[in-house]
């Protein structure tokens, strides 16, 4: 790409929005519906398209970084540790996409994700005084705007061919584990929360906030148990489908009755962690404690786990030891999620 090809302008706004863009979009991810194809084609479209915008900016600054390493600027220093980050986070991305793994506990798709952020906040201020606003000429040129379409369409079909070059994932990204096979899929925790296994004997399931009469239920005195087929989507790039056996939250619900102004269904683990689905929604969801005809293990959430099948894998909350309908979503579970667990 030479310098005239594009814009120094319309380079640096491309970036600026593909990055906003993926990392909009990814964090959007983590919360959306796994079935929403549109929203994570579009977050590897345009995290594909970022690469040949990247080659256009280095080509334009090459002489630049080679003065500024002649001369040992800290500048240009920040620069090329911008341009590897903005590599690895890219480079991670396909490789997930491709099969590649990486040691440890977390997933590369994990690790894409981290490099994601921290690469915004340096991508952001780097742009705070080198950033170059297109000029109404850059934005009206023919040739310069063709061009511009031509590089996005580019990046849309290369990420296409990624898709289809790749190992077999679900659109979320995420590949099978443990598939049909009781409790031998993989167990994940959400930041800190690892409590001690649960006595069935001593637990009890509490069904409180805006019902007709609360109650609390032994182990042992569940309602009835049903048995519903969902697939988990876990936010750490694996997917899991199981038949899962427990109660029916709509059928809690009916038996404590609601109160007029009923809108939200809080579900509460025993480590403080918590999260809310919408009531329509909640009557549909299942609190399972067996999956595929074996008793949950604890480390699957035994004795009793959140199904949530339109939601990412951290919204099905383990150990649930209360079900809450409240009026207003409790928004305070947003810094649950993140602290739970740290005083156990």
């Amino acid at each position: 790409m030479s310098r005239g090809w594009l814009p120094s302008g319309v380079v640096d706004y491309t970036l600026l929005c593909g990055v906003v863009v993926s990392l909009g979009t990814g964090l959007a991810s983590l919360v959306a519906n796994p079935n929403d194809a549109w929203l994570f084609l579009l977050h590897g479209a345009a995290g594909v398209t970022l690469v040949g915008f990247l080659g256009a900016k280095l080509w334009r600054v090459r002489r630049s970084i080679r003065a500024g390493v002649r001369a040992r600027s800290g500048r240009v220093a920040a620069s090329i540790l911008l341009t590897l980050l903005i590599v690895a986070a890219l480079g991670s991305g396909v490789a997930w996409v491709f099969g590649a793994t990486i040691p440890g506990p977390w997933t590369l798709l994990v690790a894409h994700a981290a490099l994601g952020v921290v690469t915004t906040v340096v991508l952001l201020g780097h742009l705070r005084d080198r950033f170059h606003v297109p000029s109404r000429a850059d934005l009206t040129d023919r040739r310069g705007t063709l061009a511009w379409l031509g590089a996005v369409t580019v990046g849309g079909v290369a990420y296409r061919v990624t898709d289809t070059l790749g190992t077999e994932r679900r659109v979320t990204g995420s590949r099978e584990a443990g598939s049909d096979a009781g409790n031998r899929f993989p167990v994940t925790a959400w930041v800190a929360d690892a409590p001690e296994p649960v006595d069935p004997e001593e637990w009890t399931l509490s069904v409180t906030g805006r019902v007709g009469r609360a109650q609390t239920y032994g182990y042992d005195d569940l309602p009835s148990a049903t048995t519903a087929r969902a697939l988990l989507d876990c936010t750490s790039g694996w997917y899991s489908e199981h038949a899962w056996q427990g109660v029916r939250v709509g059928d809690l619900l009916d038996a404590v009755g609601l109160q007029d102004g009923a809108a939200w269904v809080q579900f509460r683990s025993v480590t403080g962690y918590r999260w809310s689905l919408p009531l329509a929604e909640a009557r549909d969801a299942l609190l399972a404690t067996r999956v595929d005809g074996e008793r949950l293990s604890h480390g699957h959430g035994f004795p009793l786990r959140l199904v949530a099948p339109e939601r990412r894998g951290f919204q099905w909350v383990k150990w649930v030891e209360t079900v809450r309908v409240t009026r207003r979503r409790d928004r305070s579970e947003w810094v649950a999620i993140h602290v739970s667990g740290l005083g156990e």
